[in-house]
């Protein structure tokens, strides 16, 4: 490869995503669960999200067809910043260290982006929206505003921390699996948290200034919510970037006459997409795949709760908002299963022979869950009560027990994605010598190209089949098997997985 980048007979310049590759030392366990902690309070401020998010920016005027569009915030940023993001921190010679200025930033701007969320509809009310209105425009562009700038932060801080988890295992793939195992079991812990305070209705008494004119119980809740995730964000972030330490980064000598090209990092990764390994490419493949599954799902679930296991309405009566409620407790329990499956994933790999039959056994898994969504919905239908007065009755406890066995279940698929590509992939980057931010960078390409796809045609695909959330949860469940299937005949297992046995019985020594 060297000898194809060889222009005008002068030395080859390094390949792409390739940095001088510094031998790291490896830390303490320790170190690396203190930095993964930061996942809970990321994941916190995304949890609310998922759960509450979806039916706020329909009950400030934007309708569920349109709601789609709004996500497309996060993909859109995280194709342009985390490989920006990613480059630069490979590259930060800051005395503080390459990551973690980084990292410090990303959750100053979720502060932020937080705030601007949650005001919205008081803002909103204060530069000319109507209360009581059906559609609130400026409290819509603020919200939109505060999205992006979250969507924006949570891929600053995301990137970064990943990396900064490489670089303290050093070479060690065992420490890389392990650290991202912790990282999937904080971004368990904080989705717990997360949906439980966003199912607890009441939670707004706590700070009771947050109910006004322009912003009802259900918005107060939220803000609420958002207030608590800010307070755990920083509280965990200050604690780890203040107890794990990084040795500032002495980059090679340059030649000044190469530097200052403004489209360089665009140029190297986009060189690093050409020369990626057969292997890589296959990573990438799943990777993508799997999220076509999982987006809908993450995008929509509380709705469907509310909409086709409840039988509500947005905006019309109690019974939509108690389904959202009952899809926080199913989260909740996802959450729970997933941060148990990800401390197991070690000796589930081992068990199952490797990673790649997980990976793909937890795929099929994903599939016929997102399949039995449509069963649960159909007996809904079908046994659905109404009173005297026509309003429709709650549904039997089998149907929500049966709808929250879903996400419970779903739990164990989840804890592998988050755990499993960024492993291999930062495994890859050590053994190719490439920089660990822009090779997670470019590995978020196959997640946010999926979710832009699912953001722009879930609406419409839906509405095409009389609107609901069926339609993209069933392209999800094919997703899910051609996701698994190519993970079992083309994914190859990689080299780290013969030590499997010595990272479950000793990884966390």
């Amino acid at each position: 490869m060297e000898s194809a980048m060889k222009t005008d007979n002068k030395q080859a310049p390094r390949a792409p995503l390739q940095l001088q590759h510094h031998e790291l030392p490896q830390r303490p366990i320790w170190q690396i669960i203190m930095v993964s902690a930061i996942a809970a309070g990321v994941q916190f401020g995304w949890a609310l999200q998922l759960s509450l998010l979806t039916p706020y920016v329909q009950l400030i005027g934007v309708p569920h067809t349109w709601s789609s569009f709004i996500w497309l915030c996060g993909p859109i940023s995280g194709m342009i910043v985390q490989p920006v993001v990613g480059y630069y921190s490979d590259r930060c010679t800051s005395r503080f260290g390459r990551r973690r200025p980084f990292i410090a930033g990303g959750a100053l701007l979720v502060a932020i982006a937080v705030f601007l969320i949650g005001y919205a509809a008081d803002i909103g009310v204060s530069t000319g929206d109507k209360i009581g209105a059906p559609t609130k425009p400026r409290a819509i562009s603020i919200f939109v505003i505060g999205f992006w700038i979250l969507d924006v932060a949570n891929n600053t801080l995301q990137g970064p921390c990943r990396a900064l988890l490489a670089d303290l295992a050093g070479s060690n793939s065992s420490k890389i699996r392990t650290g991202n195992a912790m990282f999937a079991f904080f971004m368990g812990v904080g989705n717990v948290l997360g949906y439980s305070a966003g199912s607890y209705t009441h939670l707004y008494k706590i700070v009771p200034f947050t109910k006004t004119d322009a912003c009802d119980v259900y918005c107060a809740n939220l803000k609420t919510c958002f207030f608590i995730s800010i307070a755990l964000l920083v509280s965990v972030t200050i604690l780890a970037l203040s107890t794990v330490s990084e040795d500032p980064f002495v980059p090679e000598p340059v030649d000044p006459t190469k530097t200052g090209k403004q489209l360089v990092i665009f140029g190297e990764m986009f060189g690093a997409l050409k020369e990626l390994s057969r292997p890589m490419w296959i990573l990438l493949l799943v990777t993508c795949l799997n999220w076509i599954a999982w987006f809908p799902f993450l995008l929509f679930d509380t709705d469907w709760m509310g909409k086709e296991v409840y039988g509500g309405e947005v905006g019309k009566g109690q019974l939509y908002n108690r389904g959202v409620r009952a899809g926080a407790l199913g989260l909740m329990l996802n959450s729970v299963v997933s941060g148990l499956a990800s401390l197991c994933i070690e000796h589930l790999a081992r068990w199952l022979g490797g990673v790649k039959r997980l990976w793909g056994g937890v795929n099929f898994l994903l599939a016929v869950c997102l399949a039995m969504t449509v069963l649960v919905t159909k007996i809904a239908e079908s046994s659905r009560e109404f009173t005297a007065v026509g309003d429709v009755r709650p549904p039997s406890s089998g149907v929500v027990g049966g709808a929250l066995t879903i996400f419970a279940v779903l739990g164990a698929p989840l804890a592998v994605t988050f755990s499993v590509p960024c492993a291999l992939a930062s495994i890859f980057s050590n053994n190719s010598g490439a920089g660990q931010g822009l090779s997670l960078g470019v590995l978020n390409l196959a997640i946010v190209i999926p979710q832009m796809v699912v953001s722009v045609l879930s609406g419409p695909w839906d509405a095409l089949f009389g609107g609901g959330n069926l339609p993209a949860f069933v392209v999800g469940a094919v997703a899910a098997a051609a996701s698994g299937i190519f993970a079992l005949t083309m994914l190859p297992s990689p080299p780290p997985d013969v030590v499997l046995s010595k990272v479950s019985g000793g990884g966390m020594h």
